[in-house]
């Protein structure tokens, strides 16, 4: 509670005191590529009713690619091959660099001011270890999702529960509430492991250029000596944050509406103009739909981003005070020392008095 306060005045400082547009547009840059954003919803596009030719007997002119039968199917593969590829290529470089701007977004806050450049250059290093670091979590959440499902169903199989499950419903109901708990317990962990990673371990990385399992070991050591603490930050952390989706939620939806409207507009347009001129639903079309809603999309989260810089400010914040009153390493770079006062030069002696 009582990091609250300081978190609430750093943020108002920091961006109100003055108001620069252009650090309010790279913080929610580099908030909406770190994760930071509190408030979440779906945009759901929904897709023109275009008229479709019936199939006839020569249906052979309706095919929206008529090439396609033709494909070689080791080209079809390769194609297909290749956007996995792309795909998880694509992925991996967006967990990069939701690595390195957890790190830019620490120094813009703890500094006051989004150089991105220069923080990307510092942070080169304990960012890479970050990402190294959220691959193995994510390899970990996967064999233990694979442990509390796959083990229960496969035990299930084995025990042939799941072939007549009329006669086996008292172990099916409480296995699969065993297993519903035991996985709601491992979501809520992970939940955890994520914030303290973020909030506590992020600093123990950049402060002393560690990795990530030697930040998890040294915040483990401080969470024994304060659990009490540590559970409230969480509490109050969940508290602050359901009451910030609220409020981003509501006036992100509205803008969300707003955008929409000359988005839909334009879509609509384009469709109608495009049949209008015989143009029908094929690969190019399609691969250009895609791209247009991609474009859509990003510049919909980039205004929800804009909207919720205040909280992209302030957890980071709320999280960096509540840490520096036990990190002295940080509370020195967040109240640094005044410098000493200037020591001035003794006084010249006076001049003699000149003889006669």
């Amino acid at each position: 509670m009582d990091v609250i306060g300081p978190a609430f005045q750093h943020a108002k400082q920091q961006l109100i005191q003055p108001f620069r547009l252009a650090q309010w547009g790279k913080l929610a840059l580099v908030g909406m590529l770190a994760g930071e954003m509190s408030s979440s919803g779906g945009c759901n596009f929904s897709g023109f009713n275009v008229p479709i030719p019936q199939r006839t007997h020569d249906s052979s002119q309706f095919l929206p690619w008529p090439h396609l039968p033709s494909i070689n199917p080791v080209l079809l593969a390769t194609v297909i091959a290749v956007l996995i590829v792309s795909c998880i290529l694509l992925w991996l470089l967006f967990l990069y660099l939701n690595s390195m701007m957890r790190f830019i977004l620490f120094d813009s806050v703890v500094e006051r001011q989004c150089q991105i450049r220069r923080f990307w250059s510092r942070r080169t290093g304990p960012g890479f270890r970050y990402f190294v670091w959220q691959l193995v979590f994510l390899l970990a959440m996967l064999v233990g999702m694979v442990i509390v499902i796959g083990i229960p169903a496969a035990i299930g199989l084995a025990l042939g529960l799941f072939k007549d499950p009329d006669k086996h419903l008292a172990p099916l109901i409480l296995g699969g509430m065993l297993v519903f708990f035991v996985g709601a317990a491992s979501f809520i962990l992970v939940l955890v492991v994520q914030v303290m990673t973020k909030d506590f371990v992020v600093p123990l990385m950049a402060m002393e250029d560690i990795s990530a399992f030697e930040g998890w070991r040294r915040l483990l050591r401080m969470l024994n000596a304060e659990k009490g603490n540590y559970a409230g930050y969480i509490g109050m952390k969940i508290v602050l944050a359901l009451g910030a989706a609220v409020l981003v939620g509501i006036v992100g939806g509205i803008a969300t509406l707003l955008l929409l409207i000359p988005i839909g507009g334009f879509g609509a347009v384009a469709v109608l103009l495009g049949h209008a001129a015989g143009m029908t639903w094929n690969l190019y079309t399609i691969t250009l739909a895609v791209v247009v809603g991609a474009i859509a999309l990003m510049i919909i989260l980039y205004v929800m981003s804009l909207i919720s810089v205040p909280v992209i400010v302030f957890f980071p914040a709320y999280a960096i005070y509540f840490f520096a009153a036990r990190y002295p390493a940080l509370a020195q770079v967040l109240f640094p020392a005044p410098p000493p006062p200037a020591v001035l030069p003794p006084p010249l002696p006076p001049s003699p008095e000149p003889i006669g």
